[in-house]
């Protein structure tokens, strides 16, 4: 056991074999390309969208958790990010069974040739938790409801989701880092950052379906956590192929060398 922790409070991310830092670099590049992938993503699915609605971030943010109270989500999907999946004639072919009363009789005669045309493609059973299906009138019949937001169980599907995926990248990025010859101080923070900043944007999730504020929340969040991922990515491929090699880590001394002394 001494032996182990004499060889771990001396090794460092510069003392690694060559094999475990060549692993360790293509991983932290494949990790960091995946987040630029997934901020390419959300850009696409709810930045451009709300955009070209004339919303701005944080307003598409409330929109997305806190819904938007004075319309159905079907009708604020049609007026804003699916306008360019059908044509204005459509849309209002659908606007005016919904505020006729949403029949059964009106949906098989007129929406569901439309829906089935331009929406079930993507709007199926087949589909994401948050892209609701679109194939029966029962389903159909929800989205034309005021927009509250996701609900609940929605929430909870997409939250422990993401609680569990991301917490496992920090682990493994923050294990790699915490080899780094960098101070504490500064260390440790970037250790624990991200872990705080995944409560902040999930958490307020949750707190901004009910007061559309914590939008702001989200995005603090999700800026400290790719802030962070940022740099523990750049300091641990820095530490590896470009710092040079020291005896002992800058802020860990070897104890048990000195003991012996």
């Amino acid at each position: 056991m001494q032996v182990f922790v004499e060889s771990m409070s001396s090794c460092t991310l510069r003392t690694l074999p060559a094999s475990l830092r060549l692993l360790f670099s293509v991983f932290l590049l494949t990790i960091g390309i995946g987040y630029l992938t997934a901020l390419f993503y959300l850009y696409l699915v709810d930045v451009d969208p709300h955009k070209r609605m004339g919303m701005g971030l944080v307003e598409g943010i409330t929109m997305k958790y806190h819904g938007v109270r004075g319309n159905t989500r079907l009708e604020s999907a049609l007026r804003g990010i699916m306008a360019n999946k059908v044509t204005s004639s459509e849309t209002e072919e659908v606007l005016r069974w919904i505020s006729t009363g949403a029949s059964a009789e009106g949906y098989r005669e007129k929406v569901k040739p439309l829906l089935d045309k331009n929406c079930v493609t993507c709007h199926n059973a087949k589909s994401s938790p948050t892209v609701p299906p679109l194939t029966t009138f029962e389903e159909v019949r929800e989205v034309t409801r005021v927009d509250m937001g996701p609900g609940l169980d929605q929430l909870a599907r997409v939250s422990h989701v993401h609680l569990f995926g991301i917490s496992i990248i920090f682990l493994l990025t923050g294990m790699i880092f915490s080899l780094s010859e960098i101070t504490s101080a500064l260390k440790l923070p970037i250790i624990v950052i991200p872990y705080v900043a995944i409560w902040m944007d999930i958490g307020s999730w949750w707190v901004t379906k009910y007061q559309p504020f914590f939008a702001y929340v989200v995005i603090i969040g999700g800026g400290f956590m790719g802030l962070s991922l940022a740099a523990q990515i750049l300091i641990s491929l820095w530490g590896m192929w470009f710092k040079k090699a020291s005896a002992t880590p800058i802020d860990t001394p070897n104890k048990y060398a000195s003991d012996r002394e």
